[in-house]
Order: C-alpha cells, then structure tokens, then sequence
C-alpha cells in the first residue's frame, strides 16, 4: 500500500488553533499547499484545549494540533513539515539532497530554539502571561536585546539572497516569517534587511489569507 496516496484520498485535514504566531504556521502551509483543510479555531488559553474531547486528541492540550487520518501531530514544526512532504506543490520547496535537509533543519532549529522559545515566547510568558508564569521586567527588557543579535544573523545570510534556501520559499521562511511578525508586534527593532524580507513574503497571497483566518478578530473576520 503507497500510504501517501492513501492519504490523499480521505477526509481533508483537520488542523486546531488560531490566533498565535505557532498556529499561523500550519494554516498558512495549508494555504500555501492549496490543501482541502477543517480548521477549529479554538484558541491557547480559552479553556477549549482543557475539554474531555480535545484532551482525548491531545493529551498536551496544546496548540497547533493536526489529524490526517491516522497521523496526529502537535507542534507547529512538525505538523508543516508533514504537510509540504505528503501534499507537496510548487509553492514550498522541500529538500531533496541529504545537506539540503540538514541545512533546513540546522535553520530551522536555530529560529525556533534561539528567536521563538529562548526569545519571543520568553516575553510572552512573563509578559503577556504574567499572571500565570509571572511577571519578569529585567527578563522582559534583556530579550529583545538577544533576539536582535540573532536577527543580526539572519539578516546578514539573507544580505544576497531572496529566501533562507538557495532553492526557493520553504519551511524556514515560514518560521521566520511569523518571528518576525511577533517582534514587530513586540516592538523589537528589526535590521532594514529583514524588513525588506517580510515585505516580500506578506505580498504572499496564502500569507495574507492565513493572517487574516489566524488573527480573525484584527482583520475584521
């Protein structure tokens, strides 16, 4: 049996959460992909992730989350890894070669350990999360210094070239994207490089289209 044809052939994806920067991910992959997809836009904190229903998917009650038949998947890295790789289009490049895949993978863990969970989400939690994981100024004012030295990084990779592969628009410009989107909301200083970037990318019809299924509530939706 070819399970990737298999796949293909059954109920559309069905793909939980909205309204953060993680969950933007997949909902844009899936855009990007032109996929027949279910979202539940239940967001991270409203209690919906906390029902018997969602816990018996999701014991980590956690969002993203993704059903494909049979696969489940949370954490919003590997659920769009999973879509470019079973329902691949000409609109995300996927590696081929073996350096091609650990130098993705190499990008991509650098912006989610170092920019999103060491920086951004660090200001969230003991921010915007105060009253849970409480409330941290020297943390809150030291982050935005080490995610700029980061960007700094980034910025200088991408001084000769369009996307963060040589090949094309693919999953680390997707992670990156969204960081960035979250700094400027944070109001972190981003090098005039990377704000040409993203202006780039938000030209993105499926970019645009999942920002505004994302974050429904600015967009008027």
């Amino acid at each position: 049996m070819n399970f990737w044809t298999k796949k293909t052939a059954e109920a559309p994806v069905k793909i939980w959460g909205a309204g953060t920067a993680r969950s933007l991910r997949p909902i844009w992959v899936a855009e990007e992909l032109g996929l027949d997809y279910e979202l539940a836009p239940i967001g991270p904190r409203t209690g919906e992730t906390q029902t018997k229903e969602y816990t018996e998917l999701n014991r980590k009650q956690k969002i993203p989350f993704l059903v494909d038949g049979e696969v489940h998947l949370f954490e919003s890295v590997a659920i769009c890894r999973y879509l470019i790789m079973v329902y691949p289009n000409d609109q995300l490049s996927s590696p081929e070669a073996l350096l091609e895949k650990v130098k993705e993978d190499e990008w991509v863990s650098y912006i989610y350990g170092e920019i999103d969970e060491t920086s951004l989400y660090v200001m969230r939690r003991h921010r915007d999360l105060a009253d849970i994981y409480g409330a941290s100024e020297d943390v809150v004012q030291s982050a935005p210094a080490y995610v700029q030295r980061h960007f700094g990084v980034l910025a200088k990779h991408l001084e000769h070239q369009q996307y963060l592969m040589e090949r094309g628009f693919s999953l680390p410009d997707v992670l990156l994207m969204s960081c960035l989107d979250w700094a400027v909301h944070y109001e972190v200083p981003v090098p005039q490089v990377l704000q040409n970037y993203r202006n780039v990318i938000a030209e993105r019809p499926a970019y645009q289209k999942a920002m505004a299924i994302n974050y429904k509530d600015l967009f008027g939706g």
